[in-house]
């Protein structure tokens, strides 16, 4: 009888060990698979969809993604607004930002009339960049680590299929459900809009090399970028506003490429000196190379921010779909063209520490 006793407590000891252990499985399981190697940690979201949409069906989920910097954060918050006010999608806000800037963007969002926005803010970790950029210990407070963050789309969005990345320096005027249903090839990653379409004409650069070809982001004396047999004559494409499939993205491993090219860079110094202030274009133009779809041109009208002159006719500004003011003159600045177009969908400051009178464009790369 006792040892019955023993073997059924024996039995009854091991179920109950089994039970926790698979518990435990599956709790573990369950952190690795929500841990983030980025240190990408999730402060914030709203997830409660808007009646309207709900009652419209529109509630299919439209991920946009922008990096929002404290000095920058004026652009961030305009660029939102004019998405917001242009559709009747369901689109959620996925906002890269540093831990620094979360308080004051939390304020801005709640205390105004974008309160009722969908977003989810990320604080992005620069020790994810450690050994990928090279950086000069005398320049190193002009490093801006939110700028990679279109780097790591899938761990920003991890959920979603498909995502649109935007600049802070930009405007929509029309729905970005139209520039989200962009067309992209099978076996693309992206679709971008190259700096060669009709709409936006040819910067030249002083120096050697042009901003709308690959020579003018990529030194062609290094043997490793020779090696790669690209056209120096390839027109670039813009990367401040494109469309990814975040499948096609995890299945070729984007992100990994994109890093090895970083950390090869750090050691051959593979990037033109024509642009040395773009960091961010030349991996992405290597490993997009004829592997990338177009969006519509129209959908990232560029170079606003070239020159503080008028570059484009206030007719074709209205019918443009998207403004962008890559280039030192930013719209939030003093000299910047077409500044009332932008300051329709800025969003004062509730806390008065974004001026529009700043002028922190110079200092910052010109994406």
């Amino acid at each position: 009888v006792n040892i019955s006793i023993l073997i059924v407590a024996v039995v009854i000891f091991l179920l109950v060990l089994h039970h926790n252990f698979l518990g435990l499985s599956d709790f573990l399981k369950r952190e690795l698979s929500d841990s983030n190697p980025l240190g990408l940690q999730p402060i914030d979201f709203i997830p409660a969809v808007p009646q309207r949409l709900a009652d419209e069906g529109n509630d299919k989920e439209i991920s946009v993604v922008i990096a929002a910097s404290d000095e920058r954060l004026g652009g961030a918050i305009a660029a939102m607004n004019s998405i917001y006010r242009h559709t009747r999608s369901n689109v959620v806000f996925h906002i890269v930002t540093l831990n620094d800037t979360v308080d004051h963007l939390r304020l801005w969002l709640s205390n105004t009339a974008l309160k009722n926005l969908r977003y989810r803010i990320l604080d992005f970790d620069p020790r994810v960049l450690e050994g990928k950029v090279q950086v000069d210990p005398q320049k190193a407070d002009t490093l801006k680590p939110l700028t990679f963050a279109r780097f790591y789309l899938p761990n920003l969005v991890p959920h979603a299929e498909k995502a649109i990345y935007v600049d802070d320096d930009i405007i929509v005027q029309d729905d970005i459900l139209e520039l989200y249903n962009t067309p992209l090839k099978p076996g693309h990653a992206a679709a971008f809009s190259d700096d060669c379409d009709s709409t936006t004409n040819k910067v030249a650069v002083r120096g050697a090399g042009n901003q709308y070809n690959y020579i003018g982001f990529l030194d062609y004396q290094k043997e490793t970028i020779r090696k790669l047999a690209m056209k120096a004559n390839t027109c670039s494409f813009n990367p401040g506003v494109f469309v990814a499939n975040l499948t096609e993205w995890k299945l070729q491993n984007i992100t990994k490429q994109l890093e090895k090219w970083m950390a090869l860079n750090v050691v051959e110094e593979l990037y033109s000196r024509t642009l040395a202030g773009s960091i961010t274009t030349p991996p992405l133009l290597i490993v997009f190379y004829k592997q990338h779809s177009s969006i519509d041109p129209m959908w990232n009208v560029r170079h606003l921010g070239s020159s503080a002159g008028k570059r484009y006719s206030p007719q074709f500004v209205k019918a443009a779909k998207l403004l962008h003011w890559n280039g030192h003159f930013k719209p939030w600045g003093r000299t910047a063209s077409y500044t009332e177009v932008w300051e329709k969908w800025y969003v004062p400051d509730p806390t008065g520490k974004f001026s529009l009178i700043r002028r922190h464009s110079e200092a910052y790369e010109a994406k």
